[in-house]
């Protein structure tokens, strides 16, 4: 067992979850904000988009990110081409990856926030001069922050978790894209049991942690 790699998946992991919810928070936010005043068929098409990653499988939504972000891919080509920006074989592509799959938890958490706010706390921030903006910011977010916790909560716990389109996209570099999923699974293949073990102990007690945390918000959100 190579406890140096080890602790690299380990922080890797952690690192990638952490930087794709924070941007997932962010771009949920604004989706759901954006959203609010766009057509009912906009709306339609934009959340089918950004929940496909829910119903299609990881390797086939990794196969796509491929199309559009391998080096020859269709945004991937010109970032290599003009920027010399590689994403594939990145940790780049891990939170790619990440983000892609926990953006529907967190935009249908936000979304449920917004669904249930009380419209009446807009009007009087509207009356008393608050820019949308403002009323965003210093109104909405703090009356919905369980439903923003459960979401962070959720988005981190599937980040931490993916495997499918991480291996696909980011690959399996030891020390640079290897993260505690496709570690445990690199042990299991080459007969290391001892270190997927000790990696499944720590994914399992993160996981508890994350479940509890979980419960905690959700039944928040609901009173």
């Amino acid at each position: 067992m190579n406890s140096k790699l080890d602790i690299n998946a380990v922080f890797l992991t952690l690192k990638i979850a952490s930087i794709s919810t924070a941007l997932t928070l962010i771009a949920a936010v604004l989706l759901v904000w954006g959203m609010e005043n766009r057509s009912k068929k906009l709306r339609s098409i934009v959340e089918m988009l950004i929940n496909l990653s829910l119903f299609i499988s990881p390797t086939v939504l990794g196969y796509i990110l491929i199309i559009f972000l391998g080096k020859r891919g269709i945004i991937g080509s010109y970032l290599y081409e003009f920027f010399n920006i590689q994403v594939i074989f990145s940790w780049w592509a891990g939170i790619i990856t990440a983000f892609v799959v926990s953006l529907p938890l967190m935009y249908n958490c936000i979304k449920a926030g917004f669904s249930s706010l009380d419209y009446t706390y807009r009007e009087a921030g509207k009356e008393m001069g608050a820019s949308d903006f403002q009323i965003l910011r210093l109104v909405i977010l703090p009356l919905i922050r369980r439903n923003i916790l459960a979401g962070i909560v959720l988005s981190f716990g599937r980040a931490l978790g993916e495997f499918g389109a991480t291996l696909m996209l980011a690959g399996n570099i030891p020390g640079k894209t290897q993260t505690m999923s496709i570690a445990i699974y690199s042990a299991v293949e080459r007969g290391d049991n001892r270190t997927a073990n000790v990696l499944l102990v720590i994914v399992l007690v993160i996981s508890f942690c994350i479940m509890c945390l979980y419960n905690y918000f959700f039944k928040g959100a609901e009173k």
